[in-house]
C-alpha cells in the first residue's frame, strides 16, 4: 500500500503542475491502517516550508489531542484536503493564508479520496468546515463531536485544532469532544 500511496503523490505532483499549482505540495504522513485519519483543511505556511503536515502551534494542539485519546502521532495518519498552501497577500503585502476556495477543493477531494482508500483508517477525524465539507453539508459548529457514517466511512468532526488558538472559548467544548473521541476509539480498541 505505501509504494501505491507514493505513486498517488507522484501523480498528484504531476497533475498539480500541470493544473498551474506550482507551490509545494504537503502530502500526508503516518501509519497505513491506523484507528484515526485525521484530515486538515490545508497547509500553512510552516507546513509549506517543512512539507509536512500540521506542524508549528496547530501540530503542537494536534498532538495533544491525539495524546487525550492514547494514540502517538507516528500511529495516526495526517492529512490536508488541499495540499497546497492556499495564500492572500494581505493590506500590508504579507503572504497570508486563506481558506482554500471552491476550485482548489474540487481539485483536491478526489486525490485526498483515493489517499483515504490507500490510508484505510477505521475512523476519518475531520478537522474544520473544510475537510468535514467532503463528508457532509453541516457545519462544524453542529455536528462537531458526534460521529457519523458518510460515503462508507466513520467520520467524527473536530474543531481545528487552530481555531482553540484563536478561540479560547472552544477550549472545553474541544476538551469534551477528545474525551467522546477516547470512548469510541476505546470501544472499537476493544473489539
Amino acid at each position: 500500500m505505501y509504494k501505491e500511496l507514493l505513486k498517488l503523490y507522484s501523480e498528484l505532483r504531476n497533475a498539480a503542475n500541470n493544473a498551474g499549482y506550482t507551490t509545494p505540495l504537503v502530502c500526508g504522513e503516518g501509519a497505513l491502517n491506523p484507528m484515526l485519519m485525521l484530515i486538515g483543511e490545508a497547509p500553512g505556511a510552516n507546513e509549506e516550508a517543512q512539507r509536512k503536515p500540521f506542524v508549528g502551534k496547530a501540530g503542537q494542539n494536534l498532538n495533544e489531542l491525539l495524546e487525550g485519546v492514547n494514540i502517538s502521532r507516528e500511529e495516526a495518519f495526517v492529512s490536508n484536503l488541499v495540499k497546497i498552501r492556499p495564500s492572500a497577500i494581505s493590506a500590508k503585502g504579507n503572504v497570508i493564508n486563506r481558506t482554500p476556495n471552491p476550485a482548489e477543493k474540487a481539485f483536491f477531494e478526489p486525490y485526498l479520496m483515493r489517499e483515504i482508500e490507500l490510508v484505510n483508517p477505521k475512523i476519518i477525524v475531520t478537522l474544520g468546515n473544510t475537510p468535514l465539507g467532503v463528508f457532509s453539508s453541516n457545519t462544524i459548529g453542529s455536528v462537531h463531536g458526534r460521529m457519523f457514517e458518510s460515503k462508507g466511512y466513520k467520520v467524527f468532526p473536530l474543531y481545528h485544532p487552530a481555531s482553540i488558538i484563536y478561540k479560547r472559548e472552544l477550549l472545553d467544548v474541544y476538551k469534551s469532544d477528545l474525551k467522546t473521541l477516547a470512548l469510541i476509539v476505546a470501544k472499537l480498541e476493544n473489539k
